[in-house]
């Protein structure tokens, strides 16, 4: 089995995801990294620019807390439209991420 290079500033990632129905293809690159606390993303290809922040801290019971920030603006869009975007995709986000921990729950 052929294994992955380690992540580092500068890797480049193909990302998919299920947004209204659709099928989007991004390719994110790495921008800021520092292993075990953050990582920041940023979309070198896709259907509009945004930035993906990942922050990871202890907690007192021995767990960890995960901080997620998406920042961008969809181009092509209205106003009105990304107003609409930004809770639909909170939601899109937060079912990823109750996925996301109960695989690692499991």
């Amino acid at each position: 089995m052929e294994t992955a290079p380690p992540l580092a500033v500068g890797s480049r990632m193909a990302f998919v995801a299920e947004f209204l129905g659709r099928t989007l293809d991004y390719t994110y690159e790495v921008v800021e990294l520092t292993p075990g606390t953050s990582l920041t993303m940023r979309t070198a290809q896709g259907p509009f620019p945004m930035q993906t922040q990942y922050r990871w801290a202890d907690t007192e019971r021995g767990g960890t807390v995960m901080t997620l920030r998406n920042t961008g603006t969809p181009a092509g869009f209205s106003k009105l439209a990304a107003l609409v975007m930004g809770p639909m995709m909170k939601r899109a986000m937060t079912k990823d991420l109750a996925r996301i921990k109960a695989l690692l729950e499991a």
